[in-house]
């Protein structure tokens, strides 16, 4: 999901965003992995070679990323938040042993409906989250 400067750029402008590079850096490094990272793993990676954003940027970032639909937030377990800028309708898998999360294509459970659940409730969205362990953790 890697994309050039000049792409990541016209994205950010095109939801109207004013392009900082502070929004720069959030978004390329969410774009550049697929490990679903929480604030505090965005923001040790962005400040690795040298300490220039804070928590309060970080946190601003992808709030406002958030808002404008550009990355969404992932609830795997309680009290963490974690961070992903692929918005395709997907679901997830977390492995209970290491806390790995993986993407589950949206068409794996194709045959899931929301028809039968009891009138009165509208639906806007939803999203299958599969616990388990993965093929690493079984092996060992």
């Amino acid at each position: 999901m890697a994309k050039k400067a000049d792409e990541i750029i016209n994205v950010l402008k095109a939801k109207g965003l004013r392009v900082t590079p502070q929004r720069y850096a959030v978004y390329a490094n969410l774009l550049s992995r697929n490990d679903h990272p929480t604030a505090e793993n965005i923001l040790t990676d962005l400040n690795k070679d040298a300490p220039t954003l804070s928590q309060a940027t970080i946190y601003l970032s992808l709030q406002t990323l958030r808002d404008v639909g550009l990355i969404r937030e992932v609830l795997l377990q309680e009290g963490v938040c974690r961070y992903d800028a692929n918005v395709s309708p997907h679901h997830h898998f977390r492995c209970n042993c290491c806390g790995k999360i993986e993407d589950i294509p949206w068409e794996t459970f194709s045959n899931l409906s929301v028809d039968k659940l009891r009138s009165g409730l509208k639906v806007d969205h939803y999203e299958v989250i599969v616990q388990g362990e993965c093929n690493s953790c079984c092996e060992t």
